[in-house]
C-alpha cells in the first residue's frame, strides 16, 4: 500500500484524520478518499444535473453578526435599538448600509442584500444547521450532532470540481462551525469523501504553504511513481484473483487523487505568494482577507465551492470594540474581492455570499452580563435568529437590489420572508443542480435536500 504522509490536519467525524483521508484516497481503497468524490461528479454529470461552470465562496461570520449594525441599520429606532453608528449612503440610491463600511459602500452595484432572512431559532448550533444544510432536524446545544449534508457538500457531489486536478471543496483556512469541524459544513449523510478539503495554517503568513500538499523529505515525485508502479502491480494481481470488474473504475479514480496530491494545479493554487503584492495590499494583510484572497484564487482555479471561515461573531458585551476591530477587516476584504472578480472577469462565474448562523437582538443589553450594568464593557445584543441578513452578488445574481425588510425596530421581517431552505435554492439555480433532488438516508428512505425549493427570483 502507498503510504504519503500528509500532516494532521483536524480529525473527521469518524475520527479518521486528514493524514488517514489522503492516504487512503491515494491508495486507491474505494470506500473513502477523492476517488469517490471524482466518481460521484460522473454520475452527476451523467444523470444531467451539472449545470453551468460556476462556483460559490461562502464567507461565513461564526458566532452570529448583527444585521443592526452591518446591513440593516434603523436610525429612526429608540436608542436601545438603533445602536452607536449610523447608515451611509452608497453608490446604489437607496440602498444605505453601516458607516463601518466605506469600501463596500463603493461596490452594492455589484452585490445585493437580503434583509429578511429567518429561521426563528437563537440556538448557534441550531441556526448553524439550518443556515449550512437548509434542515433543522432537531439539531441543538442540547444535541449538535450533524444530521444533513451542507450545501458545500451536495454541490461537491452533485458538479464535483469545475477542473481537474483541484479539490470540488474547499474551506479557508479550516472548515468550523459553532466550534465543529467540519461541522455543519461536512458530508454527514453523504459521507466524509464530501468533507471540504481543509488548507489550514495563516494565508497571511509569510511563506505559507500548504502541508498536505508537500511530500515526506526525501519521498520525491520519482520515488512516489515507483511506488505507485508496485501498488498497481500488486493491485493487479488481486484484481485477477478476485475478478472484480469495478477495480478498473476505483483505478481510474485513484489516479486522479493521486494527481492532485501530486500535480502542480492544487499546489499553483493555493499558492498565494504568486499574488501581486499590491493585490494583497488592496485585500488587507490580514488572515481574514487574505483567506477571501485565497478562495479567490481558488475559484479561479477550478474549485467548486469554497468556504471561508471569520469566527469570533458572539458579542454579548462590548460590542463597539468588537465591531470597530472586525467590521474595516470585513469591509477591506469583501471589497476587494467583489473588485478584483469583476476586474478578472470571473464575477459573472462566481456567486458570493456572506452570512452567520443568526443575528443578534434588536434591543441591545446592559452591558453586565448578569451583573451591573457596564460591567463587561459597552452593551451588546443576544442571540436571535427572527431576522438576519445574507449578501449575495456575482453568479448571475444582480447587484444593488434589497431583497425584503424588517420592521421599525428591526425584530422581524416586515416583507418578503425568505428562509435558508429558499436561500439554498438560490445557490441552486446558480450552480445547475435540480432543487428537488432526493438523497437516501441509512434506511434507504428518499429525503428532499430542500424543503421549499423555490429561489430568491427578484435576485435574478
Amino acid at each position: 500500500m502507498m503510504r504519503i504522509d500528509l500532516g494532521a490536519a483536524g480529525s473527521y467525524c469518524d475520527r479518521r484524520s486528514r493524514r488517514s483521508f489522503l492516504q487512503l484516497g491515494v491508495a486507491g481503497l474505494a470506500s473513502v478518499g477523492l476517488p469517490r468524490l471524482l466518481a460521484a461528479r460522473e454520475t452527476s454529470a451523467a444523470s444531467g444535473l451539472g449545470g453551468r461552470p460556476a462556483s460559490v465562496i461562502l464567507i461565513w461570520l461564526d458566532g452570529g453578526p448583527s444585521h443592526m449594525d452591518l446591513y440593516d441599520l434603523k436610525p429612526e429606532a429608540p436608542e436601545q435599538y438603533r445602536g452607536i453608528w449610523k447608515p451611509i449612503p452608497t453608490v446604489v440610491p437607496g440602498f444605505d448600509i453601516g458607516e463601518l463600511f466605506p469600501k463596500q459602500a463603493r461596490h452594492t452595484d455589484k452585490f445585493s442584500m437580503v434583509r429578511s432572512l429567518h429561521h426563528d431559532s437563537g440556538d448557534h448550533f441550531t441556526g448553524a444547521h439550518h443556515i449550512l444544510t437548509a434542515k433543522g432536524l432537531g439539531v441543538s446545544g442540547a444535541n449538535t450532532t450533524p444530521k444533513f449534508p451542507s450545501l458545500g457538500s451536495i454541490a461537491a457531489r452533485e458538479l464535483g470540481p469545475r477542473k481537474p486536478g483541484v479539490p470540488a471543496y474547499a474551506s479557508v483556512p479550516v472548515a468550523s462551525s459553532v466550534g465543529l469541524n467540519p461541522g455543519y459544513f461536512g458530508g454527514n449523510l453523504l459521507g466524509m469523501q464530501y468533507d471540504p478539503y481543509q488548507p489550514g495554517g495563516d494565508p497571511n503568513a509569510e511563506n505559507y504553504t500548504v502541508q498536505d500538499l508537500n511530500l515526506l523529505p526525501g519521498l520525491s515525485i520519482d520515488r512516489l511513481e515507483d511506488r505507485r508502479s508496485l501498488r498497481d502491480r500488486l493491485d493487479a494481481a488481486c484484481r485477477a484473483r478476485d475478478a472484480i470488474s469495478a477495480a478498473r473504475e476505483v483505478d481510474r479514480f485513484s489516479e486522479q487523487a493521486f494527481d492532485f496530491v501530486t500535480g502542480p494545479d492544487a499546489r499553483r493554487a493555493f499558492d498565494i505568494n504568486q499574488e501581486d503584492p499590491r493585490t494583497r495590499d488592496r485585500y488587507g494583510r490580514h488572515p481574514w482577507s487574505q483567506s477571501m484572497l485565497l478562495a479567490r484564487r481558488l475559484v479561479e482555479s477550478g474549485v467548486t465551492f469554497v468556504t471561508v471561515h471569520l469566527g469570533g461573531w458572539d458579542h454579548h458585551w462590548d460590542l463597539q470594540k468588537g465591531m470597530e476591530t472586525l467590521l474595516p477587516i470585513v469591509d477591506s476584504g469583501v471589497s476587494a474581492l467583489f473588485e478584483d472578480l469583476h476586474q478578472r472577469g470571473l464575477l459573472d462565474s462566481t456567486l458570493v455570499m456572506l452570512t452567520g448562523e443568526f443575528s443578534r437582538t434588536p434591543k441591545m443589553n446592559d452591558g453586565g452580563n448578569g451583573g451591573p450594568p457596564l460591567s463587561m464593557g459597552t452593551p451588546g445584543r443576544d442571540h436571535w435568529g427572527h431576522a438576519m441578513f445574507c449578501l449575495m452578488g456575482g453568479g448571475g445574481v444582480q447587484g444593488g437590489r434589497v431583497v425584503g425588510s424588517t420592521d421599525r425596530l428591526g425584530m422581524f421581517p416586515h416583507d418578503r420572508p425568505v428562509t435558508p431552505s429558499n436561500l439554498h435554492a438560490t445557490v441552486y439555480r446558480v450552480l445547475g443542480i435540480d432543487p428537488h433532488l432526493q438523497l437516501f438516508d441509512q434506511l434507504n428512505r428518499p429525503i428532499s435536500v430542500l424543503d421549499d425549493p423555490e429561489p430568491i427570483t427578484e435576485l435574478f
